[in-house]
């Protein structure tokens, strides 16, 4: 009941097709309980007819009009209930397609909203899967319990007072059948919903891998993996196999008991209807009509059963979709503070000189409470400068990246970025990125250039395109910047998709650049090409380079050094050159012609 009240609230714009749901469901239900009346009235009119015309009297005078007006009664009720059920099936199909809108774009929203940790630990085809099992079970139970709800409601009140009115016993033995049968399904739920988790986690990891794969198929390939990916794909299903067997098991041994308790129960029915009958006090009409109402009664109980069935697949379903609906996203962030901007921060005593556009201070910072990756950096950057990390693989290049645009929360100190605005939203519109991955969109090429800046004008695509050394490639496309990529960008060379992402900050225009490995999948003319891009794109701007090439930083204004997650030295190239520390030590590798030397340069993602 909680989850189908959570539902309701969630979806309470829906409420006028709910309510018109359920009034297409009484009338229905009213048509319906309307043909035993009709029918025992029937019966009674043609056993006196039948009875006059064996005496000898012939047939009663009206007789025939009578049962011909009962005859269009029952069409009547019949025409009602088909018109009435199919506009009623149609609210259903329209709110079921509102509700998935709704719910999805819900889901969607607080994914958008929740930090990146969140999607470090959650496979995306297992956030996809989820949407899509939650989604699909709470709208089918929602669509039908709105069907469904008013009808048994209505026929058990009817069916309770009408046998009331006939004979008292009827109406206490369908009150205990009821109250009965919904507590024998309850005792099942509960072992049936535990099963049916169980069983949900096993195919949401069996899909997130599926996807994974998918996204994945030239790894796989190339490393022969088919047969083991099939084989822990076939085993999660496998897996709910024996789940199922034993839920399946449990459901149908207590469905079992609960129809013979209901058997016996209308067998008793049965049999006081009959005797009443024989004895005189029931008329055959009354007693047909009595019959028939008592086969009404059965629905609502064995509905029950379904609607059940039904709710605790939605329930189920619904549990690991209120789990991410009820996530916080500032604390599924972790403990820490986010890059903020020093116009909106508390006043502080006034500092000398110009304020710089981007300060770590004392900046520490872990992935889990147990290891730092950095620990306390402090470094600023003014507008204009250039300023290029150096540091072995691992040592925390990239985690200051993710910490400036506040994709993780620092665990002690902060960074204030000027001009970042109030939020993180804010922070970022001011950042262009190049990442090591150009991770691109499937779309067309002119899409994912302008992805940052999609009110941008064919023109202002074609000219950042120019600078970046897209156009070179475009030119020789049939569609030419119209031309359909596929899934992040698996149509293009590795070259190829970095250059547009290049030539995507570009046009973002942003007046703090990263570039984060940005060249490091371009061949030595396309870096050239792309680099005289980049040139230009850092003139007057702050920017932050991780260099795979040595080469990309020699005209950098300063370059910080990192050791262990600390800064060990932080200077222009010129004065690094010759400290005898990381990037002098880096220059001598790099002309170092021995294999130890070139092994241990690579170990500072640098290739020379």
């Amino acid at each position: 009941m909680s989850t189908l009240l959570r539902i309701l609230r969630f979806t309470r714009s829906l409420t006028p097709y709910y309510v018109g749901i359920m009034v297409a469901a009484a009338i229905i239900t009213a048509a319906g309980i309307a043909v035993p009346f009709i029918t025992g009235a029937a019966t009674d009119v043609v056993v006196d007819a039948v009875a006059s015309v064996n005496d000898g009297s012939g047939v009663p005078e009206g007789a025939i009009r009578t049962v011909v007006l009962l005859a269009l009664a029952l069409l009547a009720a019949s025409l009602v209930e088909t018109f009435v059920s199919n506009v009623g099936g149609y609210w259903g199909d329209v709110m079921s397609a509102r509700m998935r809108t709704i719910l999805s774009t819900r889901y969607f929203e607080q994914l958008l909203a929740l930090p990146q940790r969140y999607f470090d630990s959650e496979l995306s085809g297992t956030i996809v899967a989820r949407l899509n099992r939650s989604i699909t079970e709470v709208t089918n139970f929602m669509k039908s319990f709105s069907n469904m709800f008013v009808t048994m409601i209505m026929t058990t009140i009817a069916v309770l007072t009408i046998s009331a009115w006939h004979y008292w016993p009827l109406a206490v033995l369908l009150a205990i059948a009821y109250p009965l049968y919904l507590w024998l399904t309850a005792l099942t739920s509960r072992k049936w919903q535990r099963i049916e988790d169980a069983k949900n986690v096993h195919v949401d990891e069996a899909s997130g891998r599926f996807a994974e794969v998918i996204g994945q198929m030239r790894v796989v390939k190339s490393f022969a993996r088919e047969e083991s990916e099939l084989n822990k794909f076939d085993g999660h299903f496998n897996e709910t196999i024996g789940l199922t067997s034993a839920q399946s098991r449990h459901w149908h041994t207590m469905d079992g008991l609960r129809r013979a308790v209901l058997n016996v129960i209308f067998f008793a029915l049965y049999i006081i209807i009959f005797v009443r009958t024989v004895t005189g006090f029931f008329t055959p009409g009354e007693m047909v009509m009595l019959i028939q109402l008592m086969a009404m009664a059965r629905q609502p109980v064995q509905n029950l059963s379904w609607v059940v069935d039904m709710g605790q697949r939605a329930a189920a379903g619904s549990r690991s979709y209120f789990e991410v609906m009820d996530l916080d996203p500032a604390t599924a962030s972790g403990s820490g503070s986010f890059p903020i901007d020093p116009d909106h921060a508390p006043a502080q005593a006034p500092t000398a000189g110009p304020r710089p556009a981007v300060s770590f201070k004392g900046v520490s910072f872990g992935y889990d409470d147990d290891s730092k990756v950095l620990e306390d950096i402090t470094f600023h950057a003014h507008r204009g400068e250039r300023i290029a990390f150096v540091g072995e693989s691992g040592g925390g290049k990239s985690t200051l990246i993710s910490l400036l645009l506040g994709f993780y929360g620092t665990h002690n100190g902060n960074i204030e970025v000027a001009g970042a605005g109030a939020d993180l939203a804010s922070l970022r519109r001011g950042i262009g990125v190049v990442f090591q991955d150009p991770s691109l969109f499937s779309g067309t090429i002119a899409e994912n250039i302008a992805y940052g800046r999609p009110d941008a004008t064919r023109a202002q695509i074609e000219d950042v395109a120019g600078r970046a050394a897209v156009a070179e490639f475009v030119a020789k496309l049939p569609d030419g910047y119209d031309t359909l990529i596929g899934e992040r960008g698996m149509k293009l060379s590795g070259g190829q998709k970095q250059r547009i992402a290049v030539a995507r900050a570009m046009l973002k225009d942003a007046p703090i650049l990263v570039l984060d490995e940005a060249t490091s999948a371009l061949d030595t003319k396309s870096e050239r090409l792309v680099q005289q891009g980049l040139d230009d794109l850092m003139h007057d701007r702050t920017s932050f380079i991780i260099a795979h090439r040595l080469s990309t930083i020699a005209e950098v204004d300063r370059i910080i050094t990192l050791k262990g997650g600390r800064i060990d030295e932080v200077g222009s190239p010129a004065e690094l050159a010759t400290s005898g520390g990381i990037y002098a030590e880096l220059l001598s590798l790099q002309n170092s012609a021995s294999k130890a030397d070139r092994k241990r340069l690579k170990r500072f993602d640098v290739i020379g």
